[in-house]
């Protein structure tokens, strides 16, 4: 118990609750933290050369994995990363306790934020990246209930994929004295999210499937269907029907 009338107890327990937010406990601060201060803010292809070395005394990379300066990592050591992989700068990945994964040739794109973030004991927290995916610039993973994404989802810049949920049952209590539901997200393959969409939790999306910008999901997508508006309703059927007019396809 912290006692109020000692504020060096008081500094020495937010001390020790800082460190516990960032990493498994004082030897793995220091390592990574001393990382991160010696190569992680080191440019161009130097840097990124430095961090594929040095990187792998704390984090899981199989193969050779890219990582722009600047990006923040919490809990390193949950973190994995698939060969290919690239973190591009100022992308923050906060993985405790279940970790990220990260599947080959993935990419993160700046300012995108990956956040676990689990104290509260949730069983499936934890985020998991297929292959060949995109994480667009700004957009917002939170895995307290767990996310699966699945191989080749692209999502755009600004969007949000929020795997928790406040509790307001009780109209006398503060929400934040209420708890959360933590049941979690799964994006089947295949599947593009238009800019500024977002996926509540307990939501699947199906294989094939697009969300429009700007759409917020709260109820399960059909696999190959569009889907658009607030809530998100199906607009269109994906059937490969040909297109009604000329288009130049890159």
């Amino acid at each position: 118990m912290t006692n109020p009338a000692n504020p060096k107890t008081t500094t020495l327990e937010s001390l020790r609750l800082y460190i516990h937010r960032q990493a498994d406990n004082l030897p793995r601060y220091l390592l990574e933290q001393s990382l991160y201060t010696l190569v992680g803010w080191v440019p161009t292809v130097l840097g990124i050369g430095l961090r594929a070395a040095l990187y792998r005394l704390i984090m899981h990379m199989e193969g050779a994995a890219a990582i722009e300066a600047g990006v923040r990592l919490r809990f390193a050591n949950h973190v994995h990363l698939g060969h290919g992989t690239y973190l591009d700068q100022g992308a923050y990945l906060h993985a405790t306790p279940n970790g990220i994964h990260i599947g080959n040739r993935s990419i993160v794109m700046h300012g995108a934020v990956l956040h676990v973030y689990n104290f509260r004991g949730m069983p499936h927290s934890g985020i998991t990246i297929g292959e060949d995916c995109l994480v667009g610039e700004y957009s917002v993973i939170r895995g307290q209930g767990g996310v699966t994404i699945g191989n080749r989802v692209y999502t755009s810049p600004f969007t949000q994929i929020i795997a928790v949920n406040h509790v307001f049952d009780d109209p006398a209590r503060p929400f934040i004295e209420q708890g959360l539901t933590a049941e979690g997200i799964v994006i089947e393959d295949d599947v593009w999210l238009g800019a500024g969409a977002v996926v509540t939790d307990g939501v699947r999306v199906g294989q094939g499937a697009v969300v429009a910008a700007g759409a917020v999901v709260t109820k399960d997508v059909p696999p190959h269907t569009v889907v658009g508006g607030v809530p998100a309703r199906v607009i269109k059927e994906i059937k490969g029907d040909a297109p009604q007019r000329e288009r130049r396809i890159y």
